[in-house]
């Protein structure tokens, strides 16, 4: 009998032993498909496009050229404009983000008509971009309502899309208006998460609104506000192209370029695609650089409230 016990306390050691390593393995294997669907799809032709961009265009085509594309990136009138209008965006950035912070803030305090807003608000997110660049074509245009209007009250007309001073920003813009709904779906996923007794204690305190928002909401809304500044940056510097070829080709005298639209015009009008490929490393290392700036920022921000 004590032969059968210790026998029967062996198989269950055993099976509690194998059960505990499947347990441990579980995590591995359950994430293993997407680690490797990451590896293959996005770092394996990152580090090729890196590895490209040492190499040169035409009669070079595949000769390790050291860095001689950036060099001639650095050299580029029209890189040095898109890299000038990445630091616009970057400044442009807190506005694109406060105004669907503000919105969503609106909504959730139940202004009157706030059910009729948060849909007014995201249509402009299921428009298509060159849906929307001609639009605004229209509006900007200088025979257009918009100047037409400032005419109406003896105001002269503005060439929006033609002074390479305003060019950009009316682009920008643009994109704000027809993006910030899906900040705003966001804002408002995040202010779920907040606690309705911060808020109820906040107005017993006689709290105004604007020290509601900066004390209560802003401190509570931290890591969605990260997310809202780094999906909106990487937004602005990998998804303007369409809006950027309907309202301006990049013009006026290359006003409105940004790295993405310069590495569509080396690879595909000029055929330098290890130019494009050098260009695109570069707009790599700003988003690295930008998101993980903002990402300390905006953490060292929330430990100081």
């Amino acid at each position: 009998m004590a032969g059968s016990s210790a026998e029967r306390d062996g198989a269950r050691t055993r099976r509690a032993g194998r059960g505990s390593r499947a347990e441990r393995f579980a995590p591995y294997v359950l994430v293993a498909p997407a680690v490797l669907i990451i590896v293959a799809l996005r770092l394996y032709p990152l580090l090729l496009g890196v590895n490209f961009s040492f190499t040169g265009d035409g009669e070079q085509n595949g000769r390790a050229v050291g860095f001689d594309n950036y060099r001639e990136l650095l050299g580029d009138p029209l890189f040095q404009t898109a890299l000038g209008n990445v630091g616009l965006l970057v400044l442009l950035l807190p506005v694109a983000v406060a105004i669907p912070g503000l919105l969503a803030t609106f909504i959730y305090l139940r202004v009157p008509g706030h059910r009729f807003y948060r849909s007014v608000y995201f249509f402009p997110a299921v428009l298509s971009p060159v849906i929307v660049g001609a639009i605004f074509n229209l509006l900007l245009a200088f025979d257009g309502p918009l100047n037409a209007v400032l005419g109406a009250v003896g105001v002269g007309p503005v060439d929006w899309l033609g002074d390479p001073d305003l060019a950009m920003f009316m682009v920008v813009g643009v994109y704000i208006w027809a993006t910030f709904g899906m900040s705003l779906v966001v804002f408002l996923a995040g202010f779920a998460t907040l606690d309705a007794a911060l808020l109820d204690a906040a107005r017993v305190d006689g709290a105004s609104l604007p020290q509601v928002v900066w004390h209560v909401i802003i401190p509570s809304l931290t890591r969605t506000i990260q997310f809202v500044f780094v999906t909106t940056m990487i937004g602005m510097l990998t998804s303007m192209f369409g809006l950027l070829f309907v309202m301006t080709s990049g013009g006026p005298e290359g006003s409105t370029y940004l790295p993405e639209y310069y590495i569509w015009i080396q690879q595909g009008q000029m055929n330098r695609p290890a130019l494009a490929s050098a260009a695109s490393t570069v707009l790599f290392v700003i988003m690295l650089v930008v998101g993980m700036l903002q990402i300390k920022l905006l953490e060292r921000a929330g430990r100081d409230k």
